[in-house]
Formats: C-alpha cells, structure tokens, sequence
C-alpha cells in the first residue's frame, strides 16, 4: 500500500489525487496540511483523511507516508519538496516543477543525495492521446515533422489572492499554462529548443497576461507556443504537428477526459477520432505507482523537469520579463 501525504489544499488535489485514489486498493491518502485555516480539517473530513494538520513539516515528518504531493504554489516546491526528500519521501511535484531551472537542480541533486525521488506532475503525460501522438509521430506517417504549434489559453480569474497572478508566487500565464505546450514539443523531439523569439503583454502587476514564442529545435523543428490567461478566454488547448505529408490535430489533448478529438490528414486525406482511456489523473497515479514499485524510470523526472524550466527560464528572457 502506497501511503500519501499532501502539502496543501489546492483546487487541483481532488481530481489529481482524492478521486484517482479512490479508484485503486493499492493507495491511500493518509496525511495532509494546509496553512488557510481550517482548509486542512475541512478537506480531511470530506475525502476521510486521518492526519490533518497546520505545519507541511508535520506531514513530512509523518513515518507511515512514503510519498508526497507537493500541490503547493511553485515558490515553495523547491523548498518543500527538498525537505520532504531529506526525510525519505519520494515526490510528486505540481507544475511548474520551480521558480526556474536553478532550482530544479537543486531538486534533482536533492533527491539523489537522498536517493528518492522527485517527479513533475505534466499528468497528460502518461494518457493514452499523447502516448498516441508520440507513436504517430515517430511512425512517419506524416513524414518529417516540419512544424509544432501549442496554446494553451485559460481565463485566470482577477482575485489578490489568486497565486497565478502574483510573481514572487510564481504566477503568470507562461509558468500556469504555458509550460503543458513548452512541454508538449520537447515530449515529442526529445530535443531541448533555442528560444528564437518571445512577446509578453505584461500585466502592471508584474507577470505576464499572455506570452508567445518562437523555439528552434536541434534537429531543424520550429514550434510556436501561445499562451493567455485574460478574462474572457475559455479554455484552449490544441496542439498541432505538421509534417512532410501529412498533419495531427490534438484538440484537448491535456484533459481529454472532458471531451477531445484527433484530426489526422495524410496526403490529403482526412480522418477524424478519439482514443479510449480514463482521465489523465489516474494513468499519472498509476504510472508514479507503478515506477515507484518497480523502478522504472518515468519521463516527467530527472532530466525533463530540468529542461522544461531551462526553457521556461530562457522564453523570459527573450521577452524582456524580469523575473
């Protein structure tokens, strides 16, 4: 039995742990901490959680658990997740895995000092529609990728509470939303880009509203990556791959579960489909499960969360944002 302990209260918890958990005999949610009052005793008491508790350390320090989920926002995943690494939990990390990449090697040194492990929680990693598009991808179908193009754009809502619109907390749309595209094109080359180009309308708060990019990969690839979290965008998220022959179309490939479809044109011909599965969650939790008992090495560790934040990192950069 897997033994969970979790760093926070966040919207994401339910459907990236309690609900997926709840669907295996092999996992069980047995400690959580929230630092908002009362939100810890309130989640507990409806997920049945047995240890509630006011100090993430408390959770760490907790011996039945042997995992944690560091739903926290990305200014205390560094921090947090080394700790929960000393203590000899291996990590599930939300997205973005830190403020920037210097941290993630922190991350990855701290883990491997420890000889645990951290994994980035990209859950759309492990679903079957993207598994799909990497095989169709590699299967040259479509001949030779020429061209990559990924948005993800997302009303955030204009709260003083809200962490996504707080810098110091690790907020703005290219760390929320823009990192799934980021990462979506390095999955599928398996190259780490140049970053050719990069705009930002900057909000007067300090983060980024919306951020486009241009990356130029080692093996001839372009990809643009468009990102917006304004008032009045509904949800977005496409990601096309075009090819010498033919083009991919994956509509919601982030959360298909809600409804996704997969336009495949090759030579000229048109078919439309969608690829069975559960929700994106539970391959995630069944992937960390199933490495974490094995050994098998997972693609959103090691490695990969370096370069998705060394990416990150260098878009910013590009445009012009301080960070």
């Amino acid at each position: 039995m897997l033994k969970i302990g979790v760093l926070g209260a966040a919207r994401i918890v339910p459907w990236a742990l309690m609900e997926p958990a709840a669907r295996r005999d092999d996992v069980q949610v047995v400690s959580i901490a929230a630092r908002r009052a009362g939100a810890a005793k309130a989640f507990a008491e409806r997920y049945g959680i047995a240890g509630v508790h006011v100090h993430y350390d408390e959770v760490l320090a907790d011996p039945s658990v042997d995992l944690i989920y560091n739903a926290l926002p990305p200014y205390l995943h560094a921090e947090l997740s080394i700790k929960a690494l000393e203590a000899g939990k291996d990590v599930l990390c939300e997205k973005p895995f830190a403020m920037n990449a210097v941290e993630a090697r922190r991350m990855n040194e701290a883990a491997a000092r420890a000889g645990r492990r951290i994994i980035e929680a990209f859950h759309d990693r492990h679903h079957p529609v993207f598994l799909h598009l990497l095989d169709r991808a590699k299967s040259g179908q479509i001949g030779k990728i020429k061209m990559l193009h990924g948005v993800f754009n997302h009303t955030i809502p204009r709260d003083p509470t809200e962490f996504r619109r707080i810098p110091a907390m690790g907020g703005g749309a290219l760390m929320d939303l823009g990192c799934y595209p980021v990462h979506w094109c390095r999955s599928l080359l398996g190259e780490e880009p140049e970053v050719v180009e990069a705009t930002a309308a900057i909000d007067p708060a300090g983060y980024d509203e919306e951020m486009r990019a241009t990356l130029a990969f080692p093996s001839g690839v372009n990809a643009r990556i468009e990102c917006v979290m304004s008032p009045g965008w509904q949800y977005h998220a496409r990601f096309t791959i075009e090819g010498e022959r033919g083009t991919l179309v994956a509509e919601n490939s982030l959360l298909p579960q809600l409804g996704h479809s997969i336009r495949e044109t090759i030579d000229g011909v048109l078919h439309r489909y969608a690829i069975g599965g559960g929700t994106t969650f539970d391959h995630q939790l069944a992937a960390v499960v199933g490495a974490l008992k094995d050994g098998t090495p997972l693609p959103t560790e090691g490695a990969d969360p370096i370069g998705n934040m060394t990416t990150i990192d260098a878009i910013y950069a590009r445009a012009g944002v301080r960070r």
